[in-house]
């Protein structure tokens, strides 16, 4: 670019190279090397949450006076979120050149020179060990777990599968590889589906719209309805269910054995206990956003995603002339419908049961240079009054001891829990096909004094019990426990 202004000829030189080139340099005038510092990971070990550096770009250089080209600054993951206490201050040493730009001499011996000031020292609140184990529970698999602390909202563990290795976007080969992971469109290992994979909830859903309709007086915890199978719900349109024949359960065995017919009878109770269809949906969706779903949650990475709670201006945009009623929008009380959340979101709203009726914002970073990193963190108060949730988690803790989710029990802990089997359909050729069905769970333990709430989703895994729910036992297990 000029002949006597400096600019750079090879980047990201090994230290292997570097040192062989030292010793020959002195036959290349004009060229010398200059140390920088680069990320060194020990392990690909959570990967996403910690995030990855860029090389900063001409814009961002112009937008922050702190950068100059060629500098490094965080691109996602706490590196990103937490750049500017990471980064610290740059020292400056100012130097007198001819026109020729060779070296003079500090300016007036130095004066003005200032030294650096190191970044901040940031603690984050994964466990690692769970972190780890829970990394080689989802090896060959797609999906992600999220586990938080219900009394801090500090996360346990964010898993994302499948992942990458970080030293692989660092160096020289990085451009190379970056390419290639991003161009992986079936494994997607720099999408982080903890954060950003939107999913239907299914049946772990239920126990909050139960918890709505306690608080709307729609159903008390002896409320019964009973069950053939399934029932029908209009004509020609039949909601089916895995209970037999002439069941009858109440609140705390709906919850047990996931019956579709009683919670979709739940939730038509429930939109058509408002003045109309349009009014009933509007409350629904308050209680559900007060939980965290449908929205950020105000966590501190960069990146997520809101999910999705349908309002009524969405079924009336659906159903040409707003012609719609309870039963058009029935799949909403069994987990099925419109409504899609985050793997984060479904863990938060484990923790709230857990809590019964709150939750702390979830969050990352548990200290700043010793400072604790939590004190601006918001307790959320949801719309349920806290003497409803004791009949719920009886319930899930039914579904661990006698239910769909006896394969999650732990021998001397008290787990609540729910299975979800998630309906996956996609469009092959302008047709609706379905594929493997997801495996999800929510849970939380120990039901007394609760120590962890967790979500897990396993895209194509079958049902719940099959691999979401196992995978979700054995993190408790390790965590609790400290062994399987």
């Amino acid at each position: 670019y000029s002949t006597y202004k400096e600019s750079v000829f090879i980047k990201h030189l090994s230290k292997e190279n570097a040192s062989t080139i030292g010793e020959l340099l002195y036959e290349f005038p004009g060229f010398y090397l200059r140390k920088l510092t680069m990320r060194d990971y020990p392990s690909n070990c959570a990967t996403h949450l910690i995030g990855y550096l860029g090389e900063v770009n001409n814009k961002k250089s112009k937008e922050d006076p702190f950068y100059t080209k060629g500098d490094l600054n965080g691109v996602t993951g706490v590196e990103a979120a937490y750049e500017k206490k990471l980064r610290g201050k740059k020292g400056m040493a100012i130097k007198l050149v001819d026109v020729h730009n060779r070296d003079q001499g500090k300016f007036q011996q130095g004066r003005f020179d200032t030294l650096p000031i190191p970044g901040k020292t940031i603690k984050i609140t994964i466990d690692i060990e769970l972190q780890k184990y829970g990394e080689n529970l989802m090896q060959n698999k797609k999906g992600a777990i999220v586990a938080i602390e219900p009394e801090t909202g500090e996360v346990l563990a964010l898993i994302s599968a499948p992942s990458y290795d970080p030293n692989l976007l660092v160096g020289r080969q990085r451009s190379k590889n970056y390419k290639t992971l991003a161009n992986d469109t079936i494994s997607k290992p720099l999408f982080d589906r903890a954060l950003l994979a939107q999913y239907s909830p299914g049946s772990t859903l239920k126990p909050l719209n139960a918890l709505i309709a306690l608080q709307e007086k729609v159903i008390d915890k002896e409320t019964k309805h009973k069950c053939n199978k399934g029932f029908y719900y209009a004509k020609n349109a039949h909601m089916d269910c895995n209970c037999s024949y002439g069941t009858k359960n109440n609140l705390i065995g709906s919850i047990q054995k996931s019956c579709n017919t009683f919670f979709s009878k739940t939730y038509i109770n429930l939109i058509n206990n408002s003045t109309s269809p349009a009014n009933g949906v509007e409350n629904w969706k308050k209680y559900l956003e007060s939980f965290g779903l449908g929205n950020f949650l105000g966590y501190d990475l960069p990146i997520g995603r809101p999910g999705l709670i349908p309002n009524s201006e969405f079924y009336n945009n659906l159903y040409i002339g707003k012609n719609w009623s309870a039963t058009n929008i029935i799949s909403n009380g069994i987990g099925q419908g419109e409504v899609l959340a985050t793997p984060i979101q479904l863990a938060n709203y484990a923790s709230a049961i857990a809590n019964k009726g709150y939750y702390i914002t979830p969050h990352f970073v548990k200290a700043i240079d010793e400072e604790n990193a939590k004190t601006k963190l918001a307790k959320i108060i949801t719309a349920i009054n806290s003497n409803y949730f004791n009949s719920i988690i009886d319930g899930m803790h039914k579904v661990i001891e006698e239910g769909s989710g006896r394969i999650a029990k732990i021998k001397g802990l008290n787990v609540c829990g729910k299975t979800g089997t998630v309906e996956n359909y996609t469009t092959i050729k302008g047709k609706k096909t379905q594929l493997t069905d997801h495996s999800i769970f929510i849970a939380f333990a120990p039901k007394e004094n609760p120590k962890i709430a967790i979500a897990t989703f396993i895209e194509n895994g079958y049902w719940g019990s099959r691999w979401a729910a196992p995978i979700s036992s054995l993190m408790i297990e390790k965590y609790l426990n400290n062994s399987i």
